[in-house]
């Protein structure tokens, strides 16, 4: 059993376009923290047997994984808009991503050094990133499903480890067990 969408697993949460959405431009960091929490007690759940109820509802492992297997896929690119918010990740992608490393030119390219106050143009320029940061996943999109893919919107452009670290932890449960069944 799928739990319903409008259960409530964190007060103010809803869902658009089967994305959690919780508070903020930068909402993956919520998706994928939940998700990870959400894998954590489904195996927790499995190797002790157990069911939670909550009202009428009863929780099972299987449905607390396929619930995070669903914003996991969404994250891939099974979407709305078949955006991956993972750079590099399928036909596409964020192209400006809002990090330094990756929006200045390489060293190849650019050899004389890049202060501070240069890097500016690399921040404003509307070309995509030179170096392509693969794996990192950005802060997502807004509450509507719409995604700005420009580096100056750091809420949805920059990837950060507290968004990309429990996406690794749920990817590595995807890769190792694939379900609590």
């Amino acid at each position: 059993m799928l739990i319903n969408p409008r259960n409530i697993w964190l007060p103010g949460t809803i869902y658009t376009g089967g994305l959690l959405y919780k508070a903020s431009e930068s909402n993956l960091q919520y998706v994928t923290t939940t998700s990870f929490l959400l894998l954590t007690y489904a195996k927790y759940l499995k190797t002790n047997g157990g069911v939670v109820t909550c009202g009428a509802s009863t929780v099972t492992a299987p449905s607390l994984v396929a619930q995070a297997k669903k914003q996991v896929d969404y994250i891939l690119g099974d979407n709305p808009t078949k955006m991956s918010y993972m750079v590099g990740f399928g036909d596409r992608y964020p192209k400006h991503v809002h990090h330094r490393g990756s929006s200045v030119p390489s060293i190849q390219a650019h050899p004389g050094r890049i202060t501070c106050d240069n890097g500016f143009q690399y921040l404003y320029a509307s070309s995509p990133n030179p170096n392509v940061l693969v794996g990192a996943v950005v802060g997502g999109p807004d509450s509507r499903d719409n995604f700005a893919d420009d580096r100056n919107n750091y809420q949805q452009s920059e990837p950060a480890t507290y968004i990309n670290a429990p996406f690794v932890g749920a990817l590595a449960f995807f890769a190792g067990i694939g379900t609590a069944n």
